[in-house]
This record gives structure tokens, C-alpha cells and sequence, in this order.
């Protein structure tokens, strides 16, 4: 998952969660991200993902959007870029993972250290007699 921390314009301080790509940016409500801030168009730039190259930005024909102060048509996007469009612009951050119970794993660790002490205990008193 990928979040968009939008850092200034009328949404500044929201986060979007990204899910499915590609995800479309743009003023048009039919984009997955709306931003009706001054400069921004229709449909600005779309995030996409590709396996071989990670995640890219692309804008849209005519648009023009900045990533980390560089003018690009397309991009490969990292953790933390900023990305600048019209007078929005928006952080590009990996979502932290969901992190799985590790009860089940504890009880087998346990049940086993105990098992291993249980025959450890049995064969010094087979040892010993």
C-alpha cells in the first residue's frame, strides 16, 4: 500500500491510501484523488505500478509536475518524494506493513522449549539410575 500525504493546498494535512492502481490525480471528480487547487488540471498525473520498474508517475500530455524540485514527464517515484502540480503538492510515502498475531508462533516456541527441557530432565534421570 502507498499513502499521499497532501502537504499544501485546500486538503493540506489529509493522507490518501492507495490500493489499486493506476491511481489518477486531477481537478475532474472522476480521478481517485481530487484537487481543486489553482493549476491543476483535469486529470493531472496518474501513479502507476509496474513490476520491473516499481512505481512511476506519468502526467498527463501537456501538464507539467515537479518530483523532488525536477521538472518530469515521467518518473520512478521512492519513498518520500515530493511531488509538485499546479500549486498542490503531495508526499509519496510507503504505508507502514500490517503486522500478523505472533501468538501461534510464541505457544509452538514455548511448547517446544518445553518439550526439549522435558526430555533433557528425563534423560538425566535415565542417566543417573
Amino acid at each position: 500500500m502507498v499513502q499521499l500525504r497532501i502537504l499544501s493546498g485546500k486538503m493540506a494535512g489529509d493522507v490518501q491510501i492507495v490500493r489499486r492502481f493506476p491511481f489518477n490525480i486531477g481537478r475532474s471528480v472522476e480521478n481517485n484523488l481530487c484537487l481543486d487547487d489553482a493549476g491543476v488540471w483535469d486529470k493531472h498525473l496518474t501513479i502507476g505500478f509496474q513490476k520491473k520498474e516499481g512505481f512511476t508517475l506519468e502526467t498527463a500530455s501537456d501538464a507539467i509536475a515537479t518530483v523532488n524540485g525536477e521538472s518530469q514527464k515521467s518518473a520512478r517515484l521512492r519513498n518520500g518524494d515530493i511531488i509538485s502540480f499546479g500549486s498542490a503538492k503531495i508526499q509519496f510515502w510507503l504505508a507502514p506493513p500490517k503486522l500478523r498475531g505472533l501468538r501461534v508462533r510464541e505457544l509452538f516456541i514455548w511448547a517446544l522449549l518445553a518439550a526439549v527441557t522435558a526430555i533433557q530432565i528425563a534423560l538425566i534421570y535415565w542417566l543417573v539410575r
